[in-house]
């Protein structure tokens, strides 16, 4: 399986730049890019990176989603003085010329296809190409919105068409709608594109009616468009988490994506002044964690805007971190979805013996029945809509909650199966720093198994397990740590608390216990 998270940057991409002034155009500064660069190498997270060199996108590659009229134009401008640029520059909106641009605009491109070759090739796991000119307003014949090429949309046809893929997820999570990207896809079912952008009734750029929620794709791409206008500002960490809760995440697992690729804006930041929404830069850990399940984990982040310097080169890391498998920050903040405020009580001995002052999160999976606390949900045997009632339900409470411990029981007569228990470890990983402490319980007897969650992995000690209450466990970088329980042997007091001691404790020594 690939490992290893792809970092591409190159600096010739911050030589386009605005010669003349436009206070419509002047918030695209170079600095979005350096200022990035700089914050990722000041918290180590470059050399923890594998570096994949950019390089120019060729014609033929432009010209999978451009006209080749459109294209001529970009060339042009590589000879013309400042005069002649603003002149062409102005047959666009919002959008800016500058000697070095076509340049930079192929790297650009180039970048893109770079992270998808080293993803689809398995030389790693996912990646994020930092670019500049962004991509995802541009169109088949026009610049627009600072995008020249549309990055993002060259680089799901270039997979498509080599390597045979029928099934791309596109994410555009900029506070503007990617209006380019909906464009180019609107008629074609193999690419499944969801944007949720500021809206405000049309009074917000680019202010089209596709744009609103009613636009669902043309012809045969009927259904494969998804639009979340926001018609008000200050949005916040809970309500970009329940548009993945309820609208995104149950029709990507429909979907069942081969690649992700995500338009990653971060005007949708606190701060920025495009924006003027209230998501931390937590939440975009939180939400590349949740896409990081689908497509076997192969996950390509292109970055579009963001132009609070502070809010966006923060983002970013978060971003980059969680695709190197860091465990999920805490999100500030009120979190309540759906005015369902949780107070857990089954876990209450867990948190006594912790003798630490904890929320804990109690899960039990027990034959058909899946208990939350005091709620309760009954599936049928096969365990028909469990993820509806993980997305809709679980992870609303869960997050509203915000635990620092998640305590999941799973029992013996379970119809999951070990892939459905591992997405849904998966899934809650993302809550209470990812310390999850699971406790299995199998019939009397039955062989000792074992499952992976993405990125890590969890194994029973079957030669210590048997006939036994008290196990020693290894450390695990992910505090994860999993007990099979031997029917009907009840748990050992000691092991449970020294367990969900160790989960916050990783430093300890485990082999003491």
């Amino acid at each position: 399986m690939a490992s290893g998270t792809a970092l591409i940057y190159d600096e010739e991409m911050t030589t386009h730049k605005l010669l003349w002034s436009d206070p419509i155009c002047d918030i695209e500064v170079p600095e979005r890019l350096s200022s990035s660069y700089e914050q990722l190498k000041c918290y180590h997270l470059v050399e923890r990176c594998v570096q994949v060199p950019a390089r120019e996108g060729s014609e033929e590659e432009i010209l999978l989603v451009h006209s080749s009229e459109h294209l001529e134009v970009a060339k042009s401008t590589q000879t013309m003085n400042e005069e002649e640029l603003k002149r062409v520059s102005g047959n666009y909106d919002a959008f800016f010329f500058h000697p070095n641009t076509y340049c930079c605009a192929r790297l650009a491109v180039g970048a893109t296809l770079q992270l998808v070759d080293a993803v689809m090739l398995g030389k790693v796991c996912n990646g994020m190409a930092l670019v500049r000119p962004p991509g995802h307003h541009s169109q088949k014949n026009a610049a627009n919105g600072f995008c020249l090429f549309n990055n993002v949309a060259i680089a799901a046809e270039y997979a498509k068409r080599k390597y045979s893929l029928q099934r791309i997820l596109i994410v555009d999570w900029d506070v503007h709608h990617g209006q380019g990207t909906q464009y180019i896809f609107e008629e074609d079912p193999s690419v499944l594109y969801f944007s949720w952008h500021r809206y405000e009734h049309q009074e917000f750029w680019p202010s089209l009616k596709e744009s609103d929620y009613d636009a669902v794709g043309l012809g045969r791409g009927k259904g494969f468009n998804v639009n979340l206008p926001w018609n008000k500002v200050g949005m916040e960490n809970s309500d970009y988490l329940a548009a993945f809760f309820h609208v995104l995440l149950p029709m990507a697992f429909e979907f069942d994506p081969e690649l992700v690729i995500v338009s990653s804006g971060y005007d949708s930041g606190i701060g920025d002044p495009e924006g003027q929404m209230n998501a931390t830069p937590e939440v975009f850990a939180h939400l590349t964690h949740f896409l990081m399940q689908l497509a076997n984990g192969r996950l390509c982040v292109i970055l579009e805007g963001g132009y609070h310097l502070k809010s966006l080169s923060e983002s970013v890391c978060m971003t980059v971190k969680t695709l190197l498998g860091d465990p999920v920050p805490q999100i500030t903040g009120e979190m309540v979805c759906n005015g369902i405020a949780a107070s857990p009580t089954a876990a209450v001995s867990v948190a006594v013996a912790l003798r630490h002052s904890c929320f804990v999160l109690y899960l039990g999976i027990w034959s058909f029945t899946f208990v939350l606390n005091s709620f309760s949900l009954l599936k049928d045997a096969e365990g028909n809509d469990f993820f509806a009632a993980v997305l809709g339900f679980i992870l609303p409470i869960a997050y509203s909650y915000q635990p620092d411990l998640t305590v999941i029981a799973v029992g013996p007569n379970r119809s999951l199966g070990i892939s459905g228990i591992s997405l849904l470890f998966a899934l809650l990983q993302g809550l209470a720093e990812s310390r999850i402490f699971a406790v299995i319980e199998v019939r009397s007897g039955a062989k000792p198994w074992y499952f992976k969650v993405p990125r890590t992995e969890l194994t029973s000690s079957s030669s210590s397990m048997l006939g036994m209450n008290c196990s020693k466990l290894p450390s695990r970088k992910y505090w994860l740590y999993l007990y099979c329980l031997w029917y009907p042997a009840p748990p050992c007091p000691t092991f449970v608390k020294q367990i969900a001691q160790a989960s916050f404790c990783p430093e300890q020594d485990t082999d003491a216990y």
